[in-house]
């Protein structure tokens, strides 16, 4: 059967690509600082993939083994950043219909690692169906309510950045009377509260408001 093979740069796939790199990259270090380095990982994105072994000296005599960053493995693989591959057989469609779809194939697999890691999506520790379904309500609600807000951010920040943020929001209680800030100010925070139209940082909020 013919096949058509297309190769395409997007921009936005390589900004995601490199995101989720430097993520690996520092658990990769820590796992080289604390010696938390572990075998037999047999998923391909695991950070384990950037740590070299050695046991060997340069003039090949036993040492003791030690661990450190592969960077060349991280420099090869940033060489791809962007790049997308699309094998397909459907010669009678357009090259541009085609990649509309497959470009958009990133955003779902960024959709499902932040539904599973920011969210905690799974594991689930509920068994009655109308539980279930609550909990993924829940957390598919949370995803839109973030994409909504990454939007009106203008994709300035990255979702790690804007959940902690948002949990580092805090307050104190005073006397039953409101609340104040007990976090940090800073550009997040002012994005924060000038694309939801409040502020929280500087004002007393009274327990009516």
């Amino acid at each position: 059967m013919d096949q058509l093979l297309i190769i395409t740069y997007s921009p936005k796939y390589a900004a995601y690509q490199k995101q989720i790199r430097s993520q690996q990259i520092e658990r990769a270090e820590k796992m080289v600082a604390n010696g938390t380095y572990k075998k037999q990982r047999k998923n391909p994105n695991d950070p384990v993939r950037f740590i070299n072994k050695f046991a060997v000296t340069n003039d090949g005599e036993c040492a003791d083994i030690h661990y450190e960053l592969n960077t060349e493995k991280i420099e090869e693989e940033s060489r791809y950043d962007g790049l997308y591959a699309v094998c397909t057989d459907l010669l009678d469609d357009s090259v541009s219909d085609i990649l509309a779809v497959s470009e958009g194939r990133w955003q779902i697999e960024a959709c499902f690692r932040i539904m599973k890691t920011e969210f905690s999506a799974r594991p689930v520790y509920v068994r009655r169906s109308e539980r279930i379904q609550a909990h993924f309500l829940t957390c598919f609600l949370s995803l839109l309510v973030y994409r909504l807000l990454e939007r009106e951010l203008c994709h300035k920040y990255t979702c790690e950045e804007i959940l902690s943020k948002l949990k580092e929001m805090n307050f104190a209680d005073v006397r039953e009377q409101g609340f104040i800030p007990l976090y940090e100010r800073n550009k997040l925070t002012d994005a924060l509260h000038d694309t939801c139209g409040f502020r929280t940082d500087y004002q007393f909020i009274s327990k009516k408001r």
